[in-house]
């Protein structure tokens, strides 16, 4: 253990200053990508498919009594849209809010990934700079350089700056479109359960614009 203590903090020293908020930006992405992908995976598990397929059976029956007691047992985005299209009708205007209601949840710290993406590389060459820089200060310097070694050291830290940046990007960066693309494709699920809403009410011969049929309109329900 205190070899692996010791060839990081080497490693860490021959990169430069840089090293140390490239460190940060790795651990950062590797806490987000873990409490994302957890997220996800209770997102495409097999009890939550099943109830959103039950919640889809009930919006096209037009039934709000039945979306609102599955909506109780599941705090899921899906569940929480539902219970707003059974309560409040599937009108755009609600259907449009109450997506966006729930787009954080799918969108969490996506930004924040986004921007270790752009801001790792960027270090890098920061790194890079400042290593070059160092050397060129040597070699332009009035004493005589007696130690070439000094020299390489600057160009070492300029190369371990610009590959540990893009290492730290390319393992933020795969993970980020992996969400992004679980995220569009809840949001197309969602835009499933206002068609079906709708269905629902037109097959009544209802208005679309107007709330679901419900058996206990006076059941009060906690939107999510």
């Amino acid at each position: 253990m205190s070899a692996l203590y010791s060839n990081l903090e080497l490693f860490m020293e021959r990169g430069g200053p840089v090293m140390w908020p490239l460190l940060a930006l790795s651990i950062l992405s590797v806490t987000l990508t873990v409490e994302r992908a957890w997220f996800w995976h209770r997102m495409s598990a097999r009890g939550t498919r099943v109830r959103l397929r039950a919640l889809v059976n009930a919006l096209r029956m037009n039934d709000a009594e039945t979306v609102v007691l599955l909506a109780k047992e599941d705090d899921g985005p899906y569940a929480a849209v539902a219970a707003d299209l059974a309560c409040d009708g599937p009108s755009d205007a609600i259907a449009i809010a109450a997506v966006e209601r729930q787009r954080p949840r799918l969108e969490r710290f996506l930004n924040v990934q986004s921007t270790i993406v752009t801001a790792a590389p960027m270090l890098g060459i920061l790194g890079t700079v400042s290593g070059i820089i160092r050397s060129f200060e040597l070699l332009g310097g009035k004493d005589t350089l007696s130690d070439p070694r000094l020299v390489s050291a600057g160009i070492a830290e300029a190369l371990v700056a610009t590959a540990s940046g893009l290492v730290v990007a390319l393992v933020s960066l795969f993970p980020y479109m992996y969400f992004r693309g679980h995220s569009d494709k809840a949001i197309g699920i969602m835009e499933g359960l206002i068609a079906s809403a709708k269905l629902g009410v037109e097959k009544q011969g209802g208005d679309p614009n107007s709330s679901l049929r419900s058996t206990s309109a006076d059941t009060p329900m906690t939107i999510i």
